[in-house]
């Protein structure tokens, strides 16, 4: 697949430093594009394999993003906790060119459409 295939997000700068920015999809949940403090950039669905917490609210460090509600930590390179932690998120396809984010077009239109976010609510 040729860059021009390739769907453009942002500019590396318009996402914040050890941050994310969230992309929306017309089906799906959100994919997260994270930022290192090595300006690397990383792109996983905004749901935690735990509970469906939003990484893209998480800190980043390294090449890993702490899950803001129970403090798991998520490898951005693989989507995958930490032992002790299990679990996996699926991971999407980037690349930066010229400082342009792009994500693949085909994995934002395919993967994960079947996940849902968590429901709040009350407890029962």
């Amino acid at each position: 697949m040729n860059l021009n295939e390739w769907t453009p997000i942002c500019r590396v700068d318009e996402i914040p430093v050890l941050g994310a920015r969230r992309v929306a999809r017309p089906r799906g949940m959100d994919v997260a594009v994270f930022r290192n403090g090595e300006d690397q950039v990383f792109a996983l669905l905004d749901r935690c394999p735990h509970k469906g917490g939003p990484l893209s609210q998480g800190i980043v460090f390294g090449t890993s993003v702490a899950c803001p509600l129970h403090n798991q930590t998520i490898g951005l390179d693989d989507g995958c906790a930490k032992a002790p932690d299990e679990g996996c998120t699926p991971r999407f396809s980037c690349r930066v060119e010229a400082g342009q984010v792009f994500l693949d077009p085909v994995e934002l239109a395919t993967v994960a459409l079947e996940l849902e976010a968590p429901k709040a609510g009350p407890c029962k």
